[in-house]
Formats: structure tokens, C-alpha cells, sequence
């Protein structure tokens, strides 16, 4: 992988400025971009060390803070190592603010990081791709359904709620990707019963969606997160040449 770079910028949005991270090789190129949505715990050392390894495969990546309406990172605090144990207390805090994220609310976030992505000078031209872990799964298909005309690839890792009886469900809005799909789900994740991982599989199949959708065995919902206890070495290292193929194939890295 090539050495990278990483900084800490602010993204201009309607709303206000969401703080984000942006990481890119350090070769002085400009590479293809990928927006990174955060899992529920938000930007923190973990999460920019990945961003960091997905720039060292050949992308611009930029990570924001998709809760700034509610403060600049950390929104709440998380320790260094987050024991599932404290989890709950943790998302007592977050899902009020989660939930005020309305699909109209992640489109208009979505155009602003796109567009900061698409004027930023380490970005090369062409199609971009979207990756998301936990809530950030959501995020990544919407925005792909959002601008198909500029997301060639969507990702979602350990996603839950992904088909369910809402009227918001982000299965309905398949029909709009033109993007390559590809989402790893957690093993026995209570967020993603069987029925919505096959209420899943079926959108994306009967809108021709180029998809593949998988169980990842034995993984527990967070499997990427390595500050947490439910980080899964195997899964997480599945996770991530699920994630480089998929963008390689479609963004042409380099």
C-alpha cells in the first residue's frame, strides 16, 4: 500500500460545517474519491486509521461527522476501548440524534460531501464511491440512490434495519442505484433478521441492481470496529478486500 496522508478539514453543508478527516497517498497524484460514513461512535483514532489504510489502496477518502448538527467530534464521549458492556449507555446518548437524520437530511449532507470530494485537489474525475459501517451502511446506499450519476460503487458493512416496514426503509430506494452494491452483514445481528436480509436481497434483485450481499459467519454486529469487543479479526480482514475489490472494480485506482 502507498504511504498516506491525513488532515482534518470542515465541510461546508446548508446546515452548518460538518468537522471531517480526509486521507489521500502521499504521491503527489490525484485519486479516485470515496465518502467513508462513520459507525454510531463517530470519528475517533480507530476510525481514521481506517480511513487512512482504504487511502493507502489508491483513493481520496473523506470521513465527516455526520451528527455536527449536534457538536463537532466527539459528539458524546466514547472511551478508548468500547466494551459492548457500555454500549447501551453510549446509544442512549446517540439514537435521539441518529434519528433526526431523515433521509431529506442525509441527501442534502450527502451533496455537500460530494461536492467538497469532487472540488478537493486530490481527487482525480470519474465516478466515487460510497463505504458505511452500522448507521453509515444506511448512509452509503441512499447516497448512492441519491447520485447515481456520481457513485459507481456502495458498500455497507454490519447494517442494520436495511428492509423494514418504515416508509423511510432504505430498500426502497434500490431502484435509483446505478452503482455496484456489495454489503457484508454481521452473523446473527438482532438490527438485521433473516427476513430483512432477504427483504434486502430481493429489492436489490428485482431493480437489476449489480449486487452481493453476504453473511459474514460468527461476526457480530461491529465486526470492523477494532476499539471495540466486537471486532472480528477475519471478518474485518474479508471486510477489506470485499471493499478494495469492489472499488477497484469500479473506480479504476491508481
Amino acid at each position: 500500500m502507498a504511504g498516506t496522508q491525513g488532515i482534518s478539514v470542515d465541510v461546508t453543508t446548508p446546515d452548518g460545517i460538518a468537522d471531517a478527516y480526509v486521507a489521500y497517498p502521499d504521491d503527489g497524484a490525484r485519486h479516485p474519491g470515496v465518502l467513508f460514513y462513520m459507525d454510531a461512535f463517530g470519528l475517533r483514532p480507530a476510525l481514521r486509521g481506517m480511513v487512512d489504510r482504504l487511502a493507502g489502496h489508491g483513493y481520496t477518502v473523506l470521513a465527516p461527522n455526520v451528527l455536527y448538527r449536534h457538536g463537532r467530534s466527539p459528539v458524546v464521549d466514547v472511551p478508548e476501548f468500547i466494551d459492548m458492556g457500555e454500549r447501551p449507555e453510549i446509544l442512549k446518548q446517540l439514537m435521539p440524534m441518529i434519528l433526526e437524520l431523515t433521509p431529506d437530511l442525509v441527501l442534502r449532507d450527502a451533496d455537500a460531501y460530494l461536492a467538497w470530494l469532487t472540488a478537493f485537489e486530490k481527487t482525480a474525475d470519474g465516478p466515487m464511491g460510497t463505504t458505511g459501517y452500522c448507521l453509515g451502511g444506511g448512509l452509503s446506499l441512499r447516497t448512492a440512490a441519491g447520485f447515481p450519476e456520481l457513485v459507481g460503487a456502495a458498500a455497507g458493512f454490519h447494517t442494520g434495519g436495511l428492509a423494514t416496514d418504515s416508509p423511510d426503509s432504505p430498500h426502497l430506494v434500490v431502484g435509483n442505484v446505478a452503482a455496484e452494491v456489495y454489503f457484508g452483514h454481521a452473523d446473527e445481528d438482532p438490527s438485521l433478521p433473516p427476513e430483512q436480509i432477504d427483504g434486502f436481497e430481493k429489492a436489490l434483485t428485482a431493480a437489476g441492481v449489480r449486487h452481493r450481499c453476504e453473511v459474514y459467519p460468527g461476526a457480530a454486529h461491529g465486526y470492523t470496529q477494532s476499539d471495540t469487543s466486537s471486532y472480528d479479526e477475519p471478518a474485518a480482514e474479508r471486510h477489506w478486500r470485499e471493499l478494495v475489490a469492489l472499488l477497484d472494480r469500479n473506480l479504476a485506482a491508481g
